[in-house]
């Protein structure tokens, strides 16, 4: 009966965080790596829970970016939790082809035994996260300049720097390959790089175990401090009063701080003026969400990583145009085309992409209607707004209603069934053959191409 209570507690306790993961994240992240989360067991004598996941490749990735949320949030909901496992589940497979799960997302890095702030030089890093590696535009210049000058030898002309930007834009990114630069211009270097999260777990178990005196001097022996998602932070009175220390600590000796978040200095709710200060003092260098150049560029330069994978043009311009929202939605969601392709052994292509990727388009799309598309084909064309639906098959009036019939499938939710209801009642066949005509001719007519992006973009404006 004890057994079975302690079962009942941890899963009340869990029912609590993941909804709690849910506000945070929201439906669309929690659905995908949150939900399919089980609960394991909890060893009493080491602290340690287990949480599994139904493939390596789940346990990876939610290990690499959830496993501090997940790890604060059991230590807040249970005090005796010390450790958070997250391991594939040992009743399931893993994946058939861990080689193709591998190359579209760098393995989790190895996650040290507390106390985290290791004595390794390069503490926390992932390899894989360079400036080699990022794709600059204009959305984010100002913040990757910035980030190249915090990584050189000389000293910076501002300190600390602060790099702003919404979920999934690349500040994580950003604070990695300053590390690594930094390294390289100066070895040596002891840097360290870690979550909010793990800044407060970490003070949480030095002050349990007595420990703080070496806590604050290995901290401060770093010569960089990379902390990341500073908006976590927030509210925890000793936490921050401690992170201010280490602030005045690091700049008076002449060392170096960056810090990302999701939101401006002072619009961080609930943290101590003088701390607010402290963090407003340097620069703070906004990451805009991408534009639509440098989306095409993120997907191009991700492509690359795939070798022989074909996707074609059509693809890149439908996922560049459509998944607007963030950076790591729009690599998501080729990483999950190639997969199934590659797993299925079916060739890429716009279908494709509609059918598997309905979640993240859906999400992202502007609600554009099909009357609205009709009526700028229309206007592009020269075209009577009536000729969309007459049943006329004069070349100067089909060619404009396939084109409508294409966009109407690239931009909206509709069926094909649903699209033909809305051109005079067409079968949806006749929708389908103008898709592909469309594609077809996208690809090997430069002028068609030219059209159908300048619609794109007075729809999408």
């Amino acid at each position: 009966m004890i057994e079975d209570q302690e079962a009942l507690d941890l899963a009340a306790d869990w029912a609590d965080i993941s909804q709690g993961l849910k506000k945070d994240l929201g439906s669309q992240l929690h659905s995908q790596w949150i939900k399919p989360i089980q609960l394991g067991s909890f060893c009493k004598d080491t602290g340690t829970l287990d949480l599994f996941l139904p493939t390596e490749f789940s346990a990876n990735w939610v290990a690499d970016r959830f496993a501090d949320r997940l790890s604060l949030a059991w230590k807040i909901a249970r005090s005796e939790v010390r450790q958070v496992r997250i391991t594939v589940h040992p009743r399931r497979r893993a994946m058939p082809d861990l080689r193709v799960a591998a190359a579209f997302e760098p393995a989790a890095p190895a996650r040290p035994v507390a106390p985290a702030i290791a004595e390794s030089t390069l503490a926390g890093l992932d390899p894989s996260l360079t400036f080699a590696d990022f794709v600059s535009g204009s959305a984010n210049v100002l913040a990757v300049n910035a980030a190249q000058r915090m990584a050189a030898v000389e000293t910076p002309q501002f300190s600390p720097l602060y790099l702003k930007g919404s979920t999934g834009q690349g500040k994580t990114h950003l604070l990695h390959a300053i590390g690594h630069a930094y390294a390289a211009n100066k070895p040596g270097a002891r840097i360290f790089y870690c979550s909010a999260e793990r800044f407060m777990i970490e003070f949480v178990q030095a002050m349990r175990s007595n420990e703080m005196i070496e806590f604050k001097s290995r901290l401060r022996g770093f010569d960089m401090l990379l902390v990341d998602d500073i908006q976590f932070i927030i509210g925890k009175a000793s936490t921050q009063e401690e992170f201010l220390h280490t602030i005045d600590a690091l700049m008076s000796a002449g060392k170096r701080l960056v810090v990302a978040a999701d939101r401006a200095p002072q619009a961080l709710d609930g943290v101590e003026q003088r701390l607010l200060s402290r963090l407003s003092m340097g620069l703070v260098a906004d990451i805009q969400p991408a534009d639509i150049e440098l989306r095409r560029k993120i997907l191009e330069h991700r492509l690359a990583r795939f070798g022989n994978a074909q996707v074609p043009g059509d693809v890149i311009e439908f996922l560049a145009r459509t998944i607007n929202r963030n950076v790591r939605e729009l690599v998501g969601g080729l990483n999950k085309l190639i997969a199934y392709a590659q797993l299925t052994g079916q060739p890429v292509s716009l279908s494709l992409a509609e059918e598997q990727l309905t979640d993240i388009l859906s999400a992202n799309r502007r609600r554009i209607t099909i009357d609205e598309i009709q009526r700028t084909v229309c206007q592009f064309y020269r075209v009577d707004r009536t000729e969309m639906a007459s049943k006329r098959r004069a070349r100067a009036v089909v060619r404009p209603r396939q084109v409508a019939m294409y966009l109407a499938k690239v931009l909206t939710p509709r069926s094909y069934p649903e699209i033909g209801r809305k051109f005079g009642g067409r079968d949806h066949s006749t929708v389908i053959h103008a898709v592909r005509l469309i594609e077809e001719l996208r690809a090997r007519d430069a002028d068609m191409d030219g059209d159908v992006r300048t619609l794109l973009r007075q729809l999408e404006d």
